[in-house]
């Protein structure tokens, strides 16, 4: 998988957010980020654009991008809500996907092992996406897929962040194949449960999250 410039510098200023080093309100200068990226701006420019669609950027006319990282609580609502559309997208895909959609499943969820046999938590994160974005169509609801996907790219810095805890890329394995034997029997009730549990951050897994933020 090659890492486009623009997406290197957009995990690189995530890391300086999470770490504490562009804090809370702190302006984004592009001409100083690309100085020290070595870049032109334009790559600066995307992943000012990228950081904003997951809400870690605000950018306000005439002033400028700036530094916002959610605080817990919202952080925790976002979750929540996104464990609900997750689930919502699994109850309707069970009722609906094709068996063309299932062997595309099959085909990430071989993808996404792969990344764990090399053990590398950021390809796993890329086959995990496509996964997601997978069931969100198979839903067969346009809205709802919107909706999600929007979601999904806010919390994206955050869910990729998670696969570097000790043993979650296995336990995302072991919950995707849960999953699409749920939608293979076409058993609602048990894939809704199943992406609920999957997305859901609280409790310790919680509180290893917002740890993990901090020492990233």
């Amino acid at each position: 998988m090659t890492v486009r410039t623009a997406d290197k510098i957009t995990k690189e200023l995530e890391h300086l957010v999470f770490t504490g080093e562009l804090s809370d309100g702190e302006r984004l200068d592009e001409i100083k980020l690309a100085k020290r990226f070595g870049v032109s701006r334009t790559p600066v420019r995307e992943a000012i654009q990228k950081l904003a669609t997951s809400g870690l950027v605000t950018q306000e006319p005439r002033r400028g991008a700036f530094v916002r990282q959610p605080g817990p609580v919202e952080l925790l609502e976002m979750f929540e809500a996104m464990a609900e559309l997750e689930a919502a997208c699994g109850r309707l895909a069970a009722a609906r996907i094709s068996d063309e959609a299932l062997e595309q499943l099959d085909a990430a969820n071989s993808k996404c092992q792969a990344a764990i046999d090399q053990e590398d938590p950021d390809l796993y994160y890329h086959e995990n996406e496509h996964f997601h974005h997978l069931i969100y169509r198979a839903s067969g609801n346009g809205f709802l897929e919107q909706e999600t996907q929007k979601l999904h790219r806010r919390l994206k810095p955050f869910r990729r962040v998670q696969l570097h805890l000790r043993g979650r890329m296995k336990q995302s394995m072991a919950e995707h194949q849960k999953v699409v034997r749920a939608l293979r029997d076409g058993n609602r009730e048990v894939a809704a449960e199943t992406l609920r549990g999957h997305v859901a951050v609280q409790g310790e897994k919680f509180h290893h999250l917002m740890a993990k933020l901090k020492e990233t």
